[in-house]
C-alpha cells in the first residue's frame, strides 16, 4: 500500500479536486490511503472566526463562516452530479456551520477561548474536505471508505499541538484501515486532526497533515508516502526569490529534514521522522502537474560530487546573547540557560558558544520578556530582533574544500552575526539581518547553481 497526502491547495477548488480524483484513480492498484488537508485557507478562516467571537465581533465571525461555507458549497455542487447527494451534503455542511456559530456565541458570552475549543473549531476543515472527496469518489464508482482519523490518531491533551501516542495509534490503526484495503476499497481520512484517549478532538499543530501521513505510512509499512502539494518538489531555492531555481530529483532524508526545519515550505519538519525510522521513501509532487516526477527523499541517494543541494531561509528570528564571566569552568551553566527555555516552552533553533558566552536563536517571542528576566538573574543578556537564518544544505559539504570561502565571498558586504554547523556537517546556518536575507539567497544561488552543476540530480522546474 501507499499513502497519498493532498495539501490544501490540492483540494481548494473544483479543478484542483478533479486533479486529485484523477491521481487517486491512477494509483488505485497500489492500495492507496488518501490523507487530505482542509481546503486552502479554511483553517485560517475557522480560527479567525473564533478570535473574532472572542473580541465580541460576532457579525464578522459569522460572515467569515458564511464565506467559508459558500466556498465548500461551490466545490461540492460542481464536483458532485447527483442532486440528491448534493442536497444531502449541503444540509450536512450547513448543520456543522450552524453548530460553529453557536460555539462562537458561547465564546463571545464567556469571553474565553481555550486551545481545546480552537481544536474543535479547526478540525471542521479536514472533516468537510474529506467528506466531499469521498462522496465524489463514490459517485464516480471508485470503491471508497471514509475513516475518521479521530478513531485511530490518538494524541495527548496538549491541544493545538498535540503529540501522537504511537502505541495507542499502532493498536487502533490496523483494524481501522487494513480491512477496507483488503476488501479493495480506497481509504480516505483526515490529516492534522486526532483525538485524546477521552475522544476529545485534538490537532497536531499547523502543517500536521504531513505528519499524519507519515505516521500512517510508517505504522502500516507503506511502500512510499506521496506528498502532493503546489510545487514541483524540493528546489534549490524558493522560486519566488530565485526564478532560476531548479528541482532536485532525489535528496537524502537528512538534507530534507534540515531544509524543512529551516524554511523550505514543501514539508512539515516532523514529516521525515516516522519515514526515516522505517526507511520509507517520501515523494514530493505537484498535484497541478501530476505528470512531473517530483523529488524523491530517501535514506541513501546516489553519490554526487555536488557540495550544496539547496538554500533555505527563515525570517522572524530573534537572537539572544547570554554572557557571564561565571561561565568559565562553571558546571551546569548551559543547563541553567536551557532549563529557562524549557520552563517557558520556547524552542531554540541555533546555538553557538564560546568560553564565556552563548548565542542562540528563537522564532517564538511570546515568552521573550519572561525568558530575559530569568536569564538576567545570572547573566548579561542582549536581544536582537528582525534577524533571519540562512541555511545552506548539502551532504558533501563536509568533504569539499572551499565551500565556506565560496559562501562568504558570495555574501560580500552582508554582515554575518552568528554561524553554526550541525553535527552532521551537512548544514551551515548563518544569522543575518532580515532585510538582507532575500538578497543573500539570490547571491548564494548564483554562486552554487548558476550555471547548474553537471549532474542528473537537478532539472528545470518546468520539466515534465
Amino acid at each position: 500500500m501507499i499513502v497519498l497526502k493532498f495539501g490544501g491547495t490540492s483540494v481548494e477548488s473544483v479543478s484542483a479536486m478533479e486533479n486529485v480524483l484523477r491521481i487517486i484513480v491512477r494509483e488505485k492498484e497500489n492500495k492507496p490511503v488518501v490523507v487530505s488537508s482542509a481546503i486552502a485557507g479554511a483553517t485560517n478562516a475557522l480560527l479567525t472566526s473564533a478570535h473574532l467571537a472572542l473580541e465580541g465581533k460576532l457579525d464578522q465571525a459569522h460572515a467569515t463562516l458564511n464565506d467559508l461555507l459558500e466556498r465548500h458549497v461551490v466545490i461540492l455542487e460542481n464536483v458532485l452530479a447527483n442532486r440528491s447527494n448534493v442536497q444531502s451534503l449541503i444540509f450536512h455542511i450547513r448543520k456543522r456551520f450552524d453548530e460553529l456559530k453557536i460555539l462562537c456565541q458561547g465564546i463571545a458570552i464567556l469571553g474565553e477561548l481555550t486551545n481545546r475549543s480552537l481544536d474543535a473549531i479547526a478540525s471542521l476543515g479536514e472533516l468537510l474536505s474529506t467528506r466531499i472527496l469521498a462522496d465524489a469518489m463514490s459517485e464516480r464508482g471508485i470503491p471508497v471508505e471514509l475513516v475518521d482519523a479521530r478513531s485511530f490518531m490518538i494524541t495527548d491533551d496538549h491541544f493545538a499541538a498535540a503529540a501522537p501516542l504511537f502505541d495507542e495509534i499502532e493498536e487502533r490503526i490496523r483494524p481501522a484501515i487494513l480491512p477496507h484495503l483488503d476488501s479493495g476499497k480506497i481509504v480516505v481520512t483526515q490529516g492534522f486532526i486526532g483525538a485524546t484517549k477521552q475522544r476529545v478532538t485534538s490537532t497536531l499543530g499547523r502543517g500536521g497533515s504531513d505528519y499524519s501521513a507519515a505516521i500512517i505510512g510508517s505504522i502500516l509499512n507503506a511502500e512510499e508516502i506521496q506528498i502532493w502539494t503546489d510545487v514541483d518538489g524540493v528546489l534549490t531555492a524558493d522560486p519566488r526569490l530565485v526564478p532560476t531555481a531548479r528541482k532536485l530529483r532525489v535528496i537524502s532524508f537528512r538534507e530534507a529534514s534540515e531544509l524543512a526545519y529551516f524554511g523550505a515550505k514543501v514539508l512539515h519538519p516532523s514529516t521525515i521522522l516516522p519515514a526515516v525510522k522505517k526507511n520509507i521513501p517520501v515523494i514530493v509532487l505537484n498535484s497541478k502537474r501530476p505528470l512531473n516526477v517530483g523529488t524523491r527523499i530517501v535514506a541513501d541517494p546516489p553519490a554526487t560530487n555536488v557540495p550544496v543541494k539547496s538554500i533555505a531561509s527563515k525570517k522572524g528570528i530573534t537572537v539572544i546573547n547570554i554572557q557571564s564571566t561565571r561561565m568559565l569552568m562553571a558546571h551546569g551553566f548551559l543547563e541553567s540557560i536551557f532549563s529557562i527555555f524549557s520552563r517557558h516552552k520556547t524552542s531554540v533553533d541555533l546555538v553557538s558558544t564560546s568560553e564565556v558566552a552563548v548565542s542562540l536563536t528563537i522564532d517564538n517571542t511570546s515568552q521573550l520578556g519572561k525568558i530575559v528576566t530569568d536569564l538576567e538573574k545570572f547573566a548579561e543578556t542582549t536581544v536582537y530582533q528582525q534577524k533571519a537564518i540562512l541555511c545552506i544544505v548539502g551532504d558533501q559539504m563536509h568533504s569539499t574544500v572551499g565551500v565556506a570561502d565560496k559562501i562568504f565571498h558570495a555574501l560580500g558586504d552582508i554582515n554575518v552575526m552568528m554561524i553554526t554547523q550541525g553535527a552532521s556537517e551537512i548544514n551551515m546556518s548563518l544569522v543575518i539581518d532580515e532585510e538582507r536575507v532575500d538578497e543573500a539567497v539570490r547571491r548564494l544561488h548564483r554562486a552554487f547553481f548558476e550555471p547548474a552543476p553537471a549532474t542528473e540530480i537537478f532539472e528545470p522546474i518546468e520539466a515534465v
